[in-house]
C-alpha cells in the first residue's frame, strides 16, 4: 500500500499552517522518497480554504516525483468544465504528467453549501448530473480536437484544448464518494465509479463498512466488463503521533472540529485518525492495507505539522 500526504489548506484560516509552509511540507515529502503523492483539500464557499488548483501549481513546481491532486475536488460540479480542462492541462504540464483529478459532488450540509447552490443555481440532483457530464467532457477535451458536446447541463461546439496535458492518453480521473443510508443509493454511487472513473477515493473509516464497499465496487466493475484491478482504491485518512493515544485523539478532535465547523463524534475520531505511538499508527493503517486499498493519504491532525511529518517519515512509514 502506498502512502500519500494531505496538506491542510483550510488550516491557513486558523493558524495550523501557511502557504509557504505547505509548499515546504510538500517538498520534504517529495524528497523523503517515502510518499507516493501529495494532496490538497478543495472547496469554494462550502468550506473555504486556499484554492486547490493554484496551490497544486505551487506544489508541482516544488516537487519532482509525487503524484498530485485534490482530495477531493468538491467544487468540481460548480466549475466551468472547459476552463477546468484548460487549467488542469496546464497543471499537468507543470507536474510533468503527475496529476490525478478526483471529482466529487461536493454536497455539504453547512450554510456555505447552500450559499454555493444559490450562487451557481445548482441543487444536489444537478451536482450529480454535472459530475458525470463534466468527467465525460474532460476526457474528450484532453484527448480529441474540435470537441462538440451536448449534455443536459452543458453544451459546446468545436472546442479544442491546447496544449494538451502531459499525461498520455490523459490524466486519470477518480470519483470520491461517501454515500450513507440506503444501500441501493450507495450501490448507485459505486456503479458510477465503475462506469466513469479510473479510481475511487473515500474518507469513510468504519472497517466493516469500508470493506464491503471495496468488494461492491469490484463487483460493479466486473458487471461493467472492467478489470476490477484497473480501478485504484484510495483512502483519505488522518494521523496524530503521540505516546499518549488519548491526548492524540483529543488534539485531533479539536483540529477536526475547527477544520469542518462541526462537533466530530468520538467514534469518528477513533476510526478516522491513526493515533498513538508509531507502532499503533502503523497497525491502524495496516488494517486498511489488508482490506485491499492501493493507497492511503494521511493528513496531520496536529498543530506541530513539521514535527509530526518528520515522525511520520522516520518512525511510522518504515513500519509499513
Amino acid at each position: 500500500m502506498k502512502i500519500g500526504l494531505t496538506l491542510p489548506n483550510r488550516g491557513v484560516l486558523f493558524g495550523v499552517t501557511t502557504a509557504a509552509e505547505m509548499l515546504q511540507m510538500a517538498e520534504v515529502a517529495d524528497q523523503s522518497g517515502k510518499f507516493a503523492s501529495v494532496w490538497v483539500g478543495d472547496s469554494l464557499l462550502g468550506k473555504p480554504r486556499m484554492e486547490s488548483v493554484a496551490l497544486l501549481a505551487g506544489v508541482a513546481a516544488r516537487t519532482k516525483t509525487v503524484r498530485l491532486g485534490p482530495a477531493c475536488m468538491a467544487s468540481f460540479p460548480l466549475r466551468d468544465p472547459v476552463l477546468l480542462a484548460y487549467q488542469w492541462a496546464s497543471l499537468d504540464l507543470l507536474a510533468e504528467g503527475r496529476t490525478v483529478l478526483v471529482a466529487c459532488t461536493g454536497i455539504v450540509p453547512q450554510a456555505g453549501g447552500r450559499l454555493e447552490d444559490a450562487l451557481y443555481g445548482v441543487d444536489n440532483a444537478a451536482r450529480v448530473g454535472r459530475l458525470t457530464e463534466w468527467i465525460t467532457l474532460l476526457k474528450l477535451l484532453w484527448t480529441e480536437e474540435n470537441v462538440t458536446f451536448s449534455g443536459k447541463h452543458y453544451q459546446c461546439e468545436n472546442i479544442t484544448i491546447e496544449p494538451k496535458p502531459a499525461a498520455k492518453p490523459r490524466p486519470p480521473i477518480w470519483i470520491a464518494n461517501n454515500a450513507l443510508g440506503d444501500r441501493a443509493v450507495i450501490e448507485r454511487t459505486h456503479r458510477r465509479v465503475a462506469r466513469h472513473a479510473d479510481g475511487w477515493q473515500t474518507s469513510l473509516s468504519e472497517p466493516d463498512d469500508v470493506r464491503w464497499r471495496i468488494a461492491d465496487i469490484r463487483q460493479k466493475a466486473e458487471e461493467a466488463g472492467r478489470d476490477p484491478n484497473s480501478i485504484e482504491t484510495h483512502l483519505y485518512h488522518n494521523i496524530n503521533i503521540n505516546p499518549d493515544k488519548q491526548a492524540a485523539r483529543e488534539e485531533s478532535k479539536r483540529f477536526l472540529d475547527i477544520y469542518y465547523s462541526w462537533d466530530t463524534p468520538e467514534r469518528m475520531v477513533e476510526t478516522w485518525v491513526a493515533a498513538g505511538t508509531p507502532e499503533e499508527c502503523a497497525a491502524h493503517l495496516k488494517a486498511y492495507e489488508e482490506m485491499g486499498f492501493d493507497e492511503v493519504t494521511v493528513r496531520i491532525t496536529a498543530w506541530d505539522q513539521f514535527g509530526q511529518l518528520e515522525r511520520v517519515i522516520n518512525e511510522v512509514l518504515p513500519l509499513l
